[in-house]
């Protein structure tokens, strides 16, 4: 696993220990950026269940200004940490150990608004649905901000929630990636 563009191009990224995350693949990350960038201009970004911390590594090496890490595990926080720093990325980000919808009702407290969220929780636990609509409701996504849902290909999303709509829905092998934006 590894930065593929930017800044910080060819860095090799850390994983987490045991079985229980399941990093976004090199193929999966390359066709996701290409697809939303491939390049940015600033912006802020949210990696929730960050997992590594691969995709907002990405993003940040490849332009965007600033990123809000977090995942509820600890081992998996430490190696976020490991990765932001070998990308000489720190000083840009947030690292929070927590559980998705408690950082979301924080991130609301602190009237955080986004450009990129990331959302790629473990296949079987997944509440995608729920999570677009406290996105929404909480205002935590800009108006030309982006959402991406990494599951299970066989998962089917909704089309939209609330005024948050799905723009794209990818399938590579058992991965499927769809992107939301808020209607304009």
């Amino acid at each position: 696993m590894r930065v593929i563009s930017g800044k910080s191009k060819g860095t090799t990224l850390k994983a987490v220990p045991g079985m229980k995350t399941r990093p976004t693949s090199d193929k999966v990350k390359e066709a996701l950026f290409h697809r939303i960038g491939p390049y940015f201009n600033g912006g802020s970004g949210l990696d929730l269940y960050a997992g590594t911390g691969s995709l907002g590594i990405e993003a940040m090496s490849r332009g965007f200004s600033s990123f809000v890490f977090v995942d509820k595990s600890p081992q998996a926080v430490k190696v976020i940490k490991a990765n932001v720093k070998a990308a000489n990325l720190l000083d840009s980000c947030e690292i929070y150990r927590n559980d998705a919808k408690r950082a979301l009702a924080a991130l609301e407290k602190r009237k955080k608004s986004f450009d990129l969220i990331f959302m790629d929780p473990p296949y079987d636990q997944q509440e995608l649905a729920k999570m677009l609509q406290a996105i929404y409701d909480k205002e935590l996504l800009t108006s030309s901000g982006k959402i991406i849902c990494e599951h299970r290909s066989s998962v089917k999303l909704p089309d939209a929630i609330s005024l948050i709509t799905k723009q794209t829905e990818d399938l590579y092998g058992d991965t499927g990636v769809s992107i939301y934006a808020l209607d304009k």
